[in-house]
């Protein structure tokens, strides 16, 4: 199907995504404004204030008697299983049952009839405690060993060895912190009961079937009695993944409880204290190397706090495992990925899915041994370059393009002017006293495909109408990225039809079932793949009544510019559309894809785990105030391998946000529980993610040119969702060149910058 037009008419074009003006206008329905039907009722959780403790019992009276109280609803209001993990392994409550295990998690549900009244009434209800000691540091569950699963270790040669044969040997500890997804719309559902038992639940998530399964199982019924609807999610970035599923369970069972629709709707405060962040981690490592800088051998620890539960940590620290040399080479290893349990929420998917945190281990350690052989980190990093002089294959056994590593670095030093800008950097330093500047710069390597191989598949639903009109629904879930624009380019490309031909329709599971995520930047590779195999099918039958109207063979026949063309024969694709369905020809189409090629062994941590690798580069210039520990970026310039892009536009707009929400982890983005397990940075005046301002002055972001095309991914294009939050890396390489210490924890605040150049 790959070759049906010669010339691309919508593929590749810089076509602006399907909801601008509505966003802009307010004209888009989001979940909240979906009009409320009469008897519509609110719901409020009731959280518990305590990090750790036995719970004996609620007090209910005091807020059944408020005014507007419909219901309080608890464990015991379950029919199902009160289990909410997206693993279902068990172990994570709806509501707290016997034991709290955080500050935050939920204990029961008041539904009234207004959201004020929930709101008020939820927090009459109080809780009879035991109060336990509660664990709030990685550091401490590492000592007592207390895991969330056994560790994820991987080796290659004798990494022992290697270290005790090096010239030489530097070892080091450092830690990143989490980071809230803070998404501008908060956690919401809208559950709509229906005849016989259906209930229609209008969710913000990226999974809805997980929802769907979710509510289900809250409610010890079939999948077919709940359908999940989504039009759009105003952000998700990870954090609508598995906990937008126990937000639908809870709305799910209050409007079956109460026989009348129910709106959750989590106020900020509350949405960032009840759910996920991005994991934490502690590293620890050993390294050995040559004279030229070349890595020998190389010990690590990556542990990451996982919270109270498991939830989605397996697939996060398998990604940081995965991910831990990054663009490297290294013949002889140890990487120890443990996910530790802590009482605090539980910590879930972010944007690159453990992957940021994996790919710093190894910058950490080239700049140590850069400063340690007096050299630059760029050519220690270039000295390991997988590629034909240190080996093609990652620790797992799958190939990495060594030319196209170089090739997005060749790029973005010509991009910035690397030689040039290095000299300015040092010639400001010299004649400023109390402001610095640094250069940093980052070369990725980032494996696309989800950990885990069922979930690499996707379905789609294609209808073309008599008049020519062409209905899509997929999978995936717009969550802002541009996902529904692409699909439906993909789907106009393939009838040869203009893009204004194409609907795009609302994911729901009543359409297209057993869906996977919109995650792991797989979101156009599957969809995209699965509406094209759709829109395939009924291409052939169409062209099949073409041909024997015409009495010409079917290769004869083209789909191009909304018409259908053989030889002098012309009609247009509403004409031939009109003649399909009066020869009873069904214009329907189901389409279903898997990723091909993805192999993985859990006990031997080898295989091919990700359909290709996405490679890129970037250069940032900081300047750092000595006095204040103040600082801003001053430029950044990145370069990106996207394949041939689908939508230019869109993918550059992914790419700048991405880094600047990578800055945002790496420099200001601090999450602060205080000794009783409280988080204290609730909302924007006490979080601080990126503002405007906090945007590179300098912003330049190009796509490789002439980036060598698959055939096997859709359109011969690749992902480019969450690669370029990681090459927000070169920031943090940047902040360290400036200050002129060792290194530096994240993220690099103010305060932390400060503290660390006065102690040096």
């Amino acid at each position: 199907m790959d070759g049906m037009n010669d010339k691309l008419a919508v593929i590749g074009q810089s076509t602006r995504h399907d909801s601008a003006l509505a966003h802009c206008t307010g004209e888009a329905r989001f979940t909240d404004d979906i009009p409320e039907l009469p008897g519509t009722l609110h719901a409020a959780l009731v959280l518990s204030d305590i990090a750790h403790a036995r719970l004996h019992g609620l007090n209910t009276a005091t807020a059944a008697s408020m005014p507007g109280v419909v219901a309080i609803i608890g464990p015991q209001d379950i029919p199902g299983h009160n289990d909410v993990s997206p693993t279902h392994r068990g172990g994570e409550p709806l509501f707290a049952d016997t034991e709290i295990l955080h500050w935050g998690q939920a204990l029961a549900m008041v539904v009234a009839t207004s959201r004020d009244a929930a709101l008020l009434a939820a927090r009459a209800v109080t809780a009879e405690v035991e109060v336990l000691r509660p664990v709030l540091s990685v550091d401490e569950a590492l000592a007592a060993n207390d895991l969330l699963m056994a560790p994820m270790v991987m080796t290659t040669g004798d990494y022992a060895k290697a270290l005790a044969a090096s010239p030489h040997r530097l070892s080091g500890e450092f830690r990143c912190g989490g980071q809230e997804h803070f998404y501008l719309e908060g956690q919401i559902c809208l559950a709509i009961p229906g005849e016989d038992g259906d209930l229609a639940l209008h969710s913000s998530t990226q999974h809805p079937t997980e929802v769907q399964h979710i509510a289900a199982g809250i409610l010890g019924c079939d999948f077919n009695r709940i359908s999940v609807h989504v039009r759009r999610l105003g952000g998700g970035f990870g954090g609508k993944e598995s906990n937008a599923s126990w937000i639908g369970a809870a709305a799910a069972l209050a409007a079956v409880k109460t026989g009348r629709p129910v709106k959750l709707r989590l106020p900020r405060k509350t949405d960032m204290a009840v759910t996920g962040k991005r994991h934490p981690f502690l590293f620890r490592w050993d390294v050995g190397f040559d004279d030229t800088g070349r890595i020998l051998g190389l010990d690590a620890l990556m542990a990451a706090d996982g919270g109270h539960t498991l939830d989605l940590s397996t697939g996060v620290i398998f990604r940081a495992v995965t991910h831990a040399l990054n663009v490297m080479a290294v013949p002889d290893i140890r990487i120890d990925g443990r996910v530790l349990r802590t009482n605090t929420v539980s910590n879930t998917a972010f944007r690159g899915f453990g992957g940021p945190q994996g790919v710093v281990l190894s910058e950490e350690i080239i700049r140590r041994i850069a400063r340690a052989l007096g050299s630059t980190p760029e050519a220690v990093r270039e000295r390991n370059f997988a590629g034909e002089a240190n080996g093609s294959f990652t620790p797992y056994g799958q190939k990495l393009e060594g030319d196209l590593i170089s090739r997005v670095w060749a790029e973005t030093q010509d991009l910035s002017g690397w030689d040039a800008r290095r000299a300015a950097v040092d010639a400001f330093n010299a004649s400023h006293p109390y402001k610095r500047r640094g250069l940093g710069s980052f070369v990725l390597s980032f494996g696309i495909s989800f950990g885990v191989q069922a979930m690499n598949q996707a379905g789609a639903l294609v209808h073309v109408y008599a008049d020519g009109s062409i209905r899509l629904n997929h999978g995936g879930t717009e969550m802002g990225q541009g996902l529904f624009i692409k699909i439906a380019q993909v789907v106009a490309e393939t009838f040869g039809v203009p893009l204004s031909r194409v609907r795009i329709t609302a994911t729901s599971t009543a359409e297209v079932p057993n869906t996977s995520p919109t995650a792991a930047s797989t979101g156009t590779d599957l969809n995209g793949w699965a509406a094209r195999i759709a829109a395939g099918a009924l291409r052939e039958r169409m062209v099949k009544v073409a041909a024997e109207h015409w009495a010409v063979e079917e290769a004869e026949i083209e789909m191009v510019d909304d018409e259908v063309r053989a030889g002098n024969h012309r009609m247009s694709f509403g004409e031939l559309a009109k003649l399909c369905h009066a020869k009873r020809v069904s214009l329907s189409a189901t389409g279903h894809y898997k990723t091909p090629g993805l192999s993985w062994d859990p006990a031997t941590m080898r295989g091919e785990p990700f359909f290709y690798f996405t490679y890129a580069a970037a250069v940032a210039e900081m300047e750092v105030d000595t006095l204040t520990g103040e600082h801003r970026c001053l430029g950044a310039w990145l370069v990106e391998d996207c394949g041939r892009s689908l939508n230019p536009a869109v993918d550059l707009g992914q790419i700048e946000g991405a880094f600047v929400q990578g800055m945002g982890w790496l420099t200001s983005e601090e999450l602060f529980w205080d000794t009783q397990g409280r988080l204290r940075t609730l909302g924007p005046s006490t979080y601080k993610i990126p503002g405007s301002r906090d945007v590179p002055e300098v912003f330049e972001v190009r796509l490789l040119s002439d980036a060598p095309a698959r055939a096997d991914t859709i359109f011969r294009s690749k992902a480019v969702g969450e690669p370029p939050l990681m090459l927000a890396t070169c920031v943090w390489n940047a902040l360290i060149d400036a200050a002129g210490v060792e290194s530096l924890d994240m993220p690099v605040t103010p305060e932390r910058l400060l503290m660390a150049m006065n102690s040096k």
